[in-house]
Formats: structure tokens, C-alpha cells, sequence
């Protein structure tokens, strides 16, 4: 290209000593450089061409074969129902945060599953140095059947939710953290029909469910004081399925709403009040997802995470006969 300007520059000289001026010699060479196309390619393996059109200063793209050293897409854990923000992968013993500067942001859903491992992690909510009015902690049996999905009340920004994984290398998780609409209280989530309930410092209430619920929704709150609370889900006695211990320091301006999957059968939701006396909350449980289990095997518990069993007690075929 450079050997073509100059050829044409040569070319033109004795035309100018001839009585040419200077000026009409180099827009003789500009304009047969832009009647001369040329293509380059990048190090991504793309080209791109330019000819008599590049006028306008935007040069044209070609279709080109991909990159060789593309990396394939992600896999990551699956799509989630409960949020349809990009997935974040946290490693076992590593801290993520998400930060939200903007006053308009009074709400945040917090998802957390992995791929059938359990999951294990603090979830804190920072509103200025050193201040954390909403803290939780979570652990799940099994994180692809049971994700954890809450709802965190944000006034007064700016806030920033850390998300720290406190289990092994080898239980990494995936995390979601979404802003949503704040049109409304909390109680508006709950569905017609659903009373609420005082429990008292030290207390403990306990909700049983039919088989037909596929979820569950838990709505705490208290008149203003702080509130202390430990929520289980319960499959069989004793058998904590998904555990959460929370604190919030003002239980009416922030109050705590979550969904629980209960997959099976015999599932119960126990909210224990682990306050003193004078810290009393109200709790709002009801049903949040019914569905339709026809058979006598999608009724059984879900043991370990082995799916919903066979017939003998929700076993399953990997623990072999009795």
C-alpha cells in the first residue's frame, strides 16, 4: 500500500514540474490510494477488508473461519428458576461480594445452590464500614435439590452483600444476587390465607406439610427490636435437611423472607426463637408451590440426596435391599 502511494507520487512529479500545482499531485494520490482495497487479519484469526467504500472511516468486516483458541462456553450449574442473574461460582473457602451504590436498590434475592453437594456459607449484608445489620448462616444438605433462595431487605443504600463459602475445596457453589422490585411489603409475597404467629424468646414452633407442597415460604419480622432465629427444614425426626441461622438488628425494617423446597415427603419447618424473652418475632409460614404426586414412590422422603426412593422407606437402589 505504502509502494503504491509512492509509485504514484514518482508518477505524478514531472506532471507538476509541467505546470501542476502540489496540491492537485497528493489528491491524485489520496484518491488512488482509496480506490486500492487491501484486508488484514488480527490475532484472533478475524479479517477485515477496506476498498473504495472507507470514506466513512468504518471498515468493513468479513466473515471469517473462528478463533482456534476459543474457549468453550461455561457449564456452569445449570439454570436456576429462582433468579435469572449470571451465576458466580464460589470456591470452597474464598469470599465474593456484590456491591449496590445506588439508593434505589431496597431489595435483593440471594440464591445459592451447587450440583448435589452440600453447601455451607455465611451471607452477610455490609451497610458502611464495620456495620453489618443482616447476617445469616446456611447449610443444605444438598444443594441441587434444596437451593437456598432469600430475599434481603436493602434501605438506605449503599450496601454490599458478601457471600463466603466456609466449606472444603471440594464443595464449591454457585451464587445469584439480584436486585428486584421493592413494590410493596414482604408480606404482600405470602400467599391469601396465610395467619402469622408469635413466638416467644426461646420458643419454637413447628409446621408440618403435606406431600402435595413442593415449597415452602417463611416470612420473619418483629415490632422493631432484633431478631435472633434459627429456621430448619426437617425430613424424619431429627433429620436437618437445610439449616439457617439468622440475625437481623432491626426485625421490621429489615425482615427475613425465604423460599424452602421440600422434595418428598414428611417435611417440617421448625422456627426456633433464640432470643431472650424480650425479643419476641412473628412468623408467617405457608405453602408457596403445590404439584401433583401420583405415585407412591415421588411421596417417599428424600434420603441423602439419593432422589425420591423406592418403595421400601425412600431407600432408593443404592443402598440394597433391608
Amino acid at each position: 500500500m505504502k509502494l503504491s502511494a509512492a509509485f504514484s507520487l514518482l508518477l505524478l512529479a514531472p506532471s507538476a514540474i509541467n505546470g501542476f500545482s502540489l496540491n492537485q499531485a497528493k489528491t491524485s494520490a489520496v484518491n488512488s490510494l482509496k480506490s486500492t482495497p487491501f484486508s488484514y487479519s488480527d490475532n484472533l484469526g478475524r479479517r477485515f477488508a477496506s476498498g473504495p467504500d472507507m470514506e466513512g472511516g468504518e471498515m468493513q468486516r468479513q466473515s471469517g473461519p473462528p478463533p482456534q483458541n476459543a474457549a468453550p462456553p461455561s457449564q456452569g450449574f445449570g439454570p436456576s428458576v429462582q433468579s435469572k442473574s449470571p451465576e458466580v461460582t464460589v470456591q470452597g473457602g474464598s469470599l465474593k461480594t456484590w456491591a449496590f451504590s445506588s439508593p434505589a436498590v431496597e431489595r435483593v434475592q440471594v440464591v445459592l445452590k451447587t450440583e448435589g453437594r452440600p453447601l455451607d456459607a455465611d451471607v452477610e449484608l455490609w451497610a458502611g464500614p464495620d456495620n453489618t445489620p443482616h447476617k445469616m448462616r446456611v447449610y443444605v444438605e444438598n444443594g441441587a435439590s434444596r437451593p437456598f433462595s432469600a430475599v434481603l431487605e436493602t434501605p438506605r443504600g449503599p450496601n454490599t452483600i458478601a457471600v463466603r463459602n466456609i466449606g472444603q475445596l471440594e464443595f464449591p457453589m454457585a451464587a445469584q444476587i439480584e436486585a428486584v422490585s421493592a413494590a410493596g411489603p414482604l408480606a404482600a409475597a405470602m400467599n391469601p390465607g396465610t395467619g402469622s404467629m408469635t413466638i416467644q424468646g426461646g420458643a419454637l414452633r413447628t409446621y408440618p406439610f403435606d406431600p402435595m407442597v413442593d415449597s415452602v415460604q417463611v416470612l420473619l419480622r418483629t415490632d422493631g427490636r432484633p431478631l435472633n432465629a434459627r429456621i430448619e427444614l426437617l425430613q424424619g425426626p431429627n433429620n436437618n435437611k437445610q439449616v439457617i441461622e439468622l440475625y437481623t438488628e432491626d426485625g421490621l425494617d429489615r425482615p427475613f423472607f425465604a423460599v424452602l423446597e421440600t422434595p418428598g415427603s414428611g417435611n417440617v419447618v421448625r422456627i426456633v426463637n433464640t432470643a431472650t424473652v424480650e425479643f419476641p418475632l412473628t412468623a408467617s409460614v405457608g405453602a408457596y408451590m403445590t404439584g401433583s404426586k401420583d405415585s407412591y414412590d415421588e411421596m417417599q422422603p428424600v434420603i441423602s440426596g439419593y432422589g425420591s426412593g423406592g418403595a421400601r422407606g425412600g431407600r432408593g437402589s443404592g443402598f440394597g435391599p433391608y
